[in-house]
C-alpha cells in the first residue's frame, strides 16, 4: 500500500470557509450561501484547484492549474469575474482586500474586480502595472512591488491607496506588510516606510529612527512590529493592538519570530519561550498558560487566538474561547500534532502520520467557534479532510450533520476517507473504505 498525504488547506470570509487539497478537483464550502458557503453554481469547474483566496466581505477566488480563475460568493465583493473573465488567463497570484481581487498575470500585468470602492477599479494606475512582483492589501487597498523595487498603490486613499506623500522614498522595496488599514515596506538597506491610516500603523514617525536593521515586519490590524538584526523588537501604531510593547520590551530579546492575531503578538524567543502583548481578549495576555509554554516550536493565530505546538508535539492555546482559546474540549487528542492550520474562527490540528503503520491513520481535529453576524449566530462545524491513495478502494462519501454545515462531502478521487469533526454541539465521527 502507498500512502500519500494531501495538503490541506483552508481559507474563510467573515461567515463561511472554503476546504480544499492542492491539485484536488473539489472544493467544500459551508456557512453563510451569501458570503461565499455555496459554491454549488461553478458545475464542476474546479479541476486542478491551485490555490483559493477569500475577500472577507464575501467571495471567493479559486486559481486552477490552467491558468484560469472561478470565483462564487457576493458578487458586489468579487463573487462575478463576468467583466473581467477574458482576460484572467496565465493568472499566478490573486490577492484580496475585503471586497475586491488582483490577479497577477504570467506577463506581470493584473486584473482587478469587486468593489471599486475596496480596490477593484485599478483603471487609474493600470499604466503603472507592468512587471508586477507581489501585491499586498489592506481591507481596503492594494499595494504592487514592482520588478525594479519601485512600489503602486489604488483603493481608499486614507487606507494606503493613496502613497504619493512617501512615494519618493519607495524604492528598493524589499517586501511589504499589511496591517487592517496601513502599509509598511521594508527597504533593502533595512529601513522602514510606512503609509495609511495613522490610527493603525500608517505612521512611524515616532520611531523610525530605532527601524534600523529590520529582518521582518508582522501586523496585527491595527500596529506593526519589526524584527531587527540582533533580535529586538520594534512596535508602532495602536498601543492597545500591539502597537505598543513598553511592558514586555526588556523580555524581547533574541526573537526568532512573530505571530499575531487581529490585535496582539506573540514572539517566540531563542530560548523557544514565549512572549506576548496587545489585547488580552485576542492572545496578548499568555499568564495563564506561561509555564506550559516551553519548547515552543510553532506558534498559529486565529482571529483572537493562539496556538502553540510543543517538542513533545502537544498543543497549548490561549486567547478568546470564541476564536480557539480554549482547546479544552479536545486537548486529550491534541497529542504529535504535526501542524495547525487557522481559519478566523477557528484551529484545525492535523497530528503525525505514522506511515509504517498498514492503512495510514490520519486524524483531523477541528476546534470549532461561533461566528457572529448581524443577520444570525450560528455554530459552524469547521471539517478537515485528508486522504491517502491506494489502488484498491474507491470511496465517495456524502455526510449530513445536524447542524446543516457540511451538507455534501464527496470528492470524485479513488481514495478511502476517514473524518472526525469536533465542535462545541456535536461530535460525529465517519469512516468509510
Amino acid at each position: 500500500m502507498t500512502a500519500i498525504a494531501l495538503e490541506i488547506k483552508i481559507s474563510a470570509t467573515n461567515n463561511a470557509f472554503a476546504l480544499w487539497c492542492c491539485g484536488g478537483n473539489k472544493i467544500v464550502t459551508w456557512g453563510s450561501r451569501d458570503a461565499g458557503g455555496d459554491n454549488s453554481a461553478l458545475h464542476g469547474q474546479s479541476r486542478h484547484v491551485k490555490h483559493v483566496q477569500a475577500a472577507k466581505d464575501g467571495a471567493f477566488a479559486a486559481i486552477l492549474a490552467d491558468g484560469s480563475v472561478v470565483t462564487w460568493g457576493d458578487p458586489d465583493a468579487g463573487g462575478n469575474i463576468s467583466e473581467v473573465q477574458d482576460q484572467l488567463k496565465g493568472v499566478q497570484q490573486v490577492h484580496a482586500t475585503a471586497g475586491a481581487f488582483a490577479a497577477i498575470l504570467a506577463d506581470g500585468s493584473v486584473v482587478t474586480w469587486g468593489s471599486p470602492l475596496l480596490g477593484g477599479n485599478s483603471s487609474e494606475v493600470q499604466g503603472q502595472l507592468r512587471n508586477v512582483r507581489r501585491i499586498e492589501a489592506t481591507q481596503t487597498a492594494f499595494a504592487a512591488i514592482l520588478s525594479d523595487g519601485s512600489v503602486v498603490t489604488w483603493g481608499q486613499s486614507a487606507s494606503g491607496g493613496d502613497s504619493s506623500a512617501v512615494q519618493d522614498q519607495l524604492s528598493c522595496v524589499r517586501a511589504i506588510q499589511a496591517a487592517g488599514f496601513a502599509f509598511a515596506a521594508t527597504l533593502e538597506d533595512g529601513s522602514v516606510v510606512a503609509w495609511g491610516a495613522p490610527d493603525f500603523g500608517g505612521d512611524n514617525s515616532g520611531v523610525q529612527d530605532q527601524l534600523v536593521g529590520v529582518q521582518n515586519v508582522y501586523a496585527t490590524d491595527y500596529a506593526f512590529a519589526a524584527i531587527l538584526d540582533g533580535g529586538s523588537v520594534v512596535t508602532w501604531g495602536r498601543p492597545d493592538r500591539g502597537g505598543q510593547s513598553s511592558s514586555v520590551q526588556d523580555q524581547l530579546r533574541n526573537v526568532q519570530e512573530l505571530q499575531a492575531t487581529n490585535c496582539a503578538f506573540a514572539a517566540i524567543l531563542s530560548d523557544r519561550s514565549v512572549v506576548t502583548w496587545g489585547s488580552e481578549f485576542s492572545g496578548g495576555d499568555s499568564a495563564a498558560v506561561r509555564n506550559q509554554l516551553r519548547d515552543v516550536k510553532q506558534i498559529h493565530g486565529s482571529s483572537h487566538a493562539f496556538a502553540a505546538i510543543l517538542a513533545d508535539r502537544s498543543v497549548v492555546t490561549w486567547g478568546h474561547p470564541a476564536c480557539g482559546g480554549d482547546s479544552s474540549a479536545v486537548q486529550h487528542q491534541l497529542k504529535d500534532v504535526l501542524t495547525i492550520q487557522a481559519a478566523g474562527f477557528a484551529f484545525a490540528a492535523v497530528p503525525q502520520m505514522d506511515l509504517s503503520l498498514r492503512g495510514a491513520l490520519t486524524i483531523l481535529l477541528a476546534a470549532l467557534s461561533k461566528i457572529s453576524s448581524q443577520a444570525s449566530r450560528q455554530d459552524y462545524m469547521l471539517g478537515l479532510k485528508c486522504w491517502w491513495v491506494t489502488q484498491k478502494f474507491t470511496s465517495v462519501l456524502q455526510v449530513s450533520l445536524d447542524s446543516g454545515v457540511l451538507e455534501e462531502l464527496a470528492h470524485d478521487l479513488n481514495m478511502p476517507e476517514r473524518q472526525i469533526f469536533l465542535g462545541p454541539q456535536r461530535i460525529g465521527v465517519v469512516v468509510k473504505y
